[in-house]
């Protein structure tokens, strides 16, 4: 059977290529192909899949749903033109049969619904969270917020509409609560997880035994934290700015403890303006006459045989860790700082906490059972606005810091309550799901549409 899978985001393709991935393992019979409808879907290169259609980068660059002049803009750039050649060529290719698995949200799911074929719809963009939790209704902070959910669901009357269809072979949402109000809504909802969080941790976790020391020793290593600017320029540079500050918060709420920063990078930022920026704001790459007087004890503890409070400090232990030999190394006071473009992954199981201003991977990083502080940038994407929805998306793993200064302080504090870290933990791990996620609704999907041409 062919097989089309639309998606309308850089996240979306990512998810939409591991569920591709699962598809071909378990299928050997699949003919797929994809149309990114926002960007050029460089994530489908992975696999060696076809692109049909035209695809091309607009400047708002998919996040249009935030601000109607990023909307003007990309009508400007020639987005109606695009949209209907797009259409087009789907149009064209429904010709000779097939299914179509759509990502995203209501463009993907609409344009499934028109290619007249029997299709499935990953819904990445909504979940119940931004309007209830278990315990009932989120208060409504601003006037546009009352409106949210007036139908009952996150999902409004028409998207719940080109749901219903017996076409609609099987519908995943991103959560359980999302699922179980769509299947009060008569929709075929499948609770399988969330794709985001597969591939993001390790397959084999060390095992953990009590150790009558482990309180001393977590005292004793260093504070291991993410930092997340996003993965758009220029919006990117200016939220990393904004991050280095709230690390000098940091830096100033444990003067007696050394911090291990992990800069996770997008391979489409400009690695020496985040390190320009870094400069401007007193972080020094390290000289080697003075690594040369610094012991290492572990990844990420450093001790000086001198003097505690020298600016530069080093540990190449800590590169190898994060498995990067091209990492950008820099230093203030008992801070590491290591920009990393490789090793997503890994930064992201390493860090005890993220100062985050990102969509997907804030997510992922919560999944992971952490807490993240986020930072309200300018936009377009990591605006107040959106910073806000997240916070009700995430929960209380995600705590929102008006200024950066601020950060050293809420940090302080949260690592005080061990009681609100396991309520963080559990809260991460219910709302993102477990790994495996992408299998698991390729497997539903295969077999809902064998029953469906039976």
């Amino acid at each position: 059977m062919r097989v089309l899978c639309l998606s309308n985001g850089h996240g979306e393709d990512a998810i939409a290529v591991r569920i591709c991935r699962e598809l071909q393992q378990q299928s050997n019979s699949l003919e797929l192909a994809a149309l990114p409808l926002v960007g050029e879907g460089r994530a489908y290169t992975q696999l060696d899949i076809p692109l049909i259609g035209s695809v091309r980068t607009m400047p708002s660059g998919g996040f249009i749903y935030m601000d109607g002049r990023q909307l003007m803009r990309d009508v400007k750039g020639g987005l109606l033109q695009l949209t209907l050649a797009q259409h087009r060529a789907i149009r064209d290719w429904a010709k000779t049969g097939g299914a179509i698995l759509a990502v995203g949200d209501i463009v993907p799911l609409l344009f499934a619904w028109l290619s007249g074929l029997p299709y499935a719809f990953v819904g990445t963009a909504k979940s119940e969270y931004y309007l209830k939790d278990e315990a009932g209704q989120l208060p409504r902070r601003t006037r546009a917020n009352r409106w949210e959910g007036w139908s009952g669901s996150v999902y409004l009357p028409w998207e719940r509409w080109l749901m219903r269809p017996r076409r609609c072979v099987a519908v995943f949402p991103r959560d359980t609560l999302t699922t179980e109000t769509l299947q009060k809504m008569s929709i075929r909802a499948f609770d399988l997880g969330n794709p985001m969080m597969d591939g993001i941790q390790p397959e084999n976790t060390a095992p953990i035994f009590y150790d009558p020391n482990a309180e001393l020793k977590e005292q004793a290593r260093s504070l291991v934290v993410t930092l997340l600017p996003g993965s758009r320029p220029p919006e990117a540079y200016e939220n990393w700015e904004k991050i280095l500050l709230a690390c000098s918060g940091l830096m100033d709420a444990f003067r007696d403890r050394s911090l291990v920063l992990l800069g996770a990078i997008a391979p489409g930022l400009n690695l020496d303006e985040l390190r320009l920026i870094c400069e401007s704001l007193g972080w020094r790459q390290p000289k080697q006459e003075v690594e040369a007087k610094i012991g290492i004890s572990e990844v990420g503890d450093i001790k000086d045989s001198d003097n505690s409070s020298q600016e530069v400090r080093k540990s190449p232990s800590v590169q190898q860790h994060i498995s990067d030999p091209d990492a950008i190394t820099l230093v203030q006071q008992k801070a590491t700082l290591i920009l990393s473009q490789n090793a997503y992954s890994e930064c992201l199981n390493k860090g005890d906490l993220a100062i985050a201003m990102a969509g997907t991977a804030t997510e992922q990083f919560v999944g992971l059972g952490k807490p993240a502080i986020a930072i309200p940038g300018n936009g377009p994407q990591f605006n107040p606005t959106f910073a806000e929805a997240q916070t009700r998306l995430l929960g209380p793993s995600l705590i929102l810091v008006e200024r950066p200064a601020k950060v050293g302080d809420v940090v302080k504090f949260i690592l005080r309550d061990p009681d609100r870290l396991q309520l963080i933990a559990e809260n991460g791990r219910r709302r993102m799901g477990e790994p495996g996620a992408a299998s698991r609704i390729a497997g539903c999907f295969i077999e809902r549409l064998t029953q469906f041409s039976s």
